[in-house]
C-alpha cells in the first residue's frame, strides 16, 4: 500500500511579513498624502481665486470712495457758503453763486453717498469661505471691514432721514424748480455733471427764490449747519474708517497672494 507523504509548508520568515506590512503601509500613507497635497491645492487655489475677486471689489470701491470724499468736501464748502448768505445776504436778488451753491448743498445727493459693494465679501461670510484665507491679519481685517461697511449703512440712512424730514419741505417751500430744468435742458447730462459745467460757463440762468415772505433766517441756518454737521460727521468717520481698512486690505491681499 502506498503512503503519500504531507508538503510541509515553509514558514516565511518574520522579516518577510515585516516588509509586506511596511510595503502596505507606504501604499496607504503615499495615497492619504497624494489625496491631501490634492485637497491643500484645491483649497489654495480657490484661496487665490477669491482673493483676486475680493481685491478687485476693493480697488473698485477704493476708486468709487474716493470720488465721493471729494464730493462730499465741495458739498461742504457750499454749506458753509449758504450759512453765511443766509445771516445776512438778499434772497430776492440771488446771485449765481447762490444758486449753485444751494444745487450743490440742498439739490444734490445721490454722488454724496458711497454705497460700498460686498458681494465678495458676503460670499466669504455666508459659505465659510473665509477659512481659505489663512492669514489671521487678512480674516482680522475682513471682519473689520464688515463692520465698517454697516456703519456706513447705518450712517447713510442717518444722513437720507434727514434730508427727508428736513431738506425735502425745505425746498418744496422755497426751490426754484425752473432753475434746475434750464440747466439740465441746456447740458442734457446728470444734474450734478450740469452744474458742473454751469459752473464754469459764463452763463447765468435766474434763480428766484420761492415764498420769500416765509424765509427764516434763523430757521435756514440752522437746518444748513445740521446737515453739514452730519454729513463732515461721517466723512471723517465712518467713510475714513473704511477708506483705512480697504487700503489696509488690498495691501495685505497682494502682499500675501502675489496680486498687483
Amino acid at each position: 500500500m502506498e503512503v503519500h507523504a504531507h508538503p510541509h509548508t515553509l514558514r516565511k520568515k518574520w522579516t518577510h511579513y515585516l516588509w509586506e506590512f511596511l510595503m502596505l503601509f507606504l501604499a496607504v500613507f503615499c495615497g492619504f498624502l497624494a489625496e491631501y497635497q490634492l485637497e491643500h491645492k484645491i483649497e489654495k487655489d480657490r484661496a487665490k481665486e477669491l482673493a483676486i475677486s475680493f481685491y478687485n471689489e476693493l480697488k473698485r470701491d477704493s476708486a468709487t470712495i474716493q470720488t465721493v470724499q471729494m464730493n462730499r468736501l465741495k458739498r461742504d464748502s457750499a454749506l458753509s457758503y449758504l450759512k453765511k448768505y443766509f445771516r445776512d445776504s438778499s434772497i430776492t436778488n440771488c446771485s449765481k453763486a447762490f444758486s449753485v451753491n444751494f444745487s450743490y448743498g440742498f439739490i444734490v445727493f445721490s454722488p454724496y453717498l458711497f454705497e460700498p459693494k460686498d458681494a465678495i465679501l458676503v460670499q466669504l461670510k455666508n459659505s465659510g469661505s473665509l477659512r481659505y484665507f489663512k492669514n489671521l491679519e487678512l480674516q482680522n481685517l475682513t471682519a473689520d471691514l464688515s463692520e465698517a461697511i454697516t456703519n456706513i449703512r447705518t450712517r447713510n440712512e442717518f444722513e437720507s432721514r434727514f434730508f427727508d424730514m428736513y431738506l425735502m419741505p425745505y425746498l418744496i417751500k422755497h426751490n426754484d424748480i425752473e432753475f434746475y430744468d434750464n440747466v439740465n435742458t441746456r447740458y442734457k447730462l446728470f444734474y450734478f455733471n450740469a452744474l458742473a459745467q454751469y459752473e464754469k460757463s459764463d452763463e447765468i440762468f435766474p434763480f428766484h427764490f420761492s415764498k420769500p415772505e416765509e424765509f427764516d433766517r434763523t430757521e435756514s441756518v440752522n437746518i444748513t449747519g445740521s446737515y453739514q454737521l452730519r454729513g463732515w460727521g461721517a466723512s471723517v468717520k465712518q467713510y475714513a474708517d473704511y477708506q483705512k481698512l480697504n487700503a489696509q486690505l488690498l495691501e495685505e491681499l497682494r502682499e500675501v497672494y502675489k496680486l498687483k
